[in-house]
């Protein structure tokens, strides 16, 4: 069975997971910006003297295709990577995925990773 391993992360902490995720042998993941809050809530700024609510904050979604036998060291790995400690690090989650074909060749399941 196939797993997608999907991350929110801080945008500076991108780096770090991406090196993590290479050491350990990914060959590849996906990365989209979003906007979101949780618990972090959102924050107050000021600009040209108005000040003004931004609550949805920015961050970085990442997704990783991966066997199940991988998917909780993929989890693990970018959990540690984007650690800062501080409220808004963000949430990882696995879930199964049914179906996957790689478009160039046809491949399914697995292989197709």
């Amino acid at each position: 069975m196939i797993k997608l391993v999907t991350a929110v992360i801080k945008p500076h902490m991108l780096e770090a997971v991406k090196d993590g995720l290479k050491s350990a042998g990914v060959q590849g993941l996906t990365v989209t910006e979003v906007k979101g809050f949780g618990r972090q809530g959102g924050h107050t700024e000021t600009y040209r003297g108005a000040e003004y609510t931004v609550d949805l904050i920015p961050k970085l979604k990442v997704e990783v295709l991966c066997s199940t036998d991988d998917a909780e060291r993929v989890m693990d790995i970018i959990r540690k990577c984007a650690h800062t400690g501080k409220i808004g690090d963000g949430k990882v989650w696995i879930v199964d995925v049914d179906h996957i074909m790689r478009i160039r060749t046809g491949e399914m399941g697995e292989e197709a990773t």
